[in-house]
């Protein structure tokens, strides 16, 4: 039995490391957990994880949720000098589905784990060794932690979109002295053509 040992960065804080260790047979689904966990994140948003090249050009991507249906959806058409795409052409799997051993094929094998598409954060890992274990206890685990994500970095997007808050800058009494203090009356609009007076 074969266990991974990844090194993680984040390049928004400085000295930010996690070193984690997991089984070679385990699935991105407990990956993606473990980092989670130990680098700080809610855990409630979606993420990804895209198996990349030495240079982190991304070859596949392994996402949370099954998204097959979005392929479906039709693709929009750009212009010939638009360089860019609403939908991924890499091939995609799941998580829960994909072990680990089947997508790393490189001794020292790139992956980017992308967490919270509205607030993104990208964090890198590097694949350090491939060990032997007699035993599966104790898998998979954080081994290192160097620097924590600072709190405004965690905050959930979706706190902002509260319906109970109530925004400040708008002004019902405002809406109301548009017209003046006599408000709005249709008879001053009365003698306007909608076709030819614009």
């Amino acid at each position: 039995m074969y266990y991974y040992k990844f090194k993680v960065y984040y390049d928004e804080v400085e000295d930010f490391v996690r070193d984690i260790e997991i089984l070679s047979n385990d699935n991105f689904e407990s990956l993606h957990k473990l980092l989670y966990d130990c680098i700080g994140l809610k855990g409630n948003e979606f993420a990804s994880f895209s198996i990349c090249d030495p240079k982190w050009n991304k070859q596949k991507e392994i996402t949370l949720m099954d998204t097959s249906d979005d392929e479906e959806m039709e693709e929009p058409e750009y212009d010939e000098g638009d360089t860019f795409s609403t939908k991924s052409r890499l091939p995609k799997f799941v998580m829960r589905d994909s072990l680990l051993n089947k997508f790393i094929t490189d001794p020292h094998q790139h992956i980017l784990y992308e967490y919270d598409f509205m607030n993104p954060k990208i964090f890198y890992l590097e694949l350090q060794k491939t060990l032997k274990t007699d035993s599966a206890e104790g898998f998979p685990r954080c081994t290192f932690k160097s620097m924590e994500l600072p709190p405004e970095i965690k905050v959930n997007m979706a706190n902002l979109e509260d319906p109970e808050l109530e925004d400040e800058d708008y002004d019902d009494e405002e809406d109301d002295n548009l017209f003046g203090e006599e408000g709005f009356n249709e008879e001053d609009f009365g003698d306007l053509n909608e076709y030819s007076d614009f």
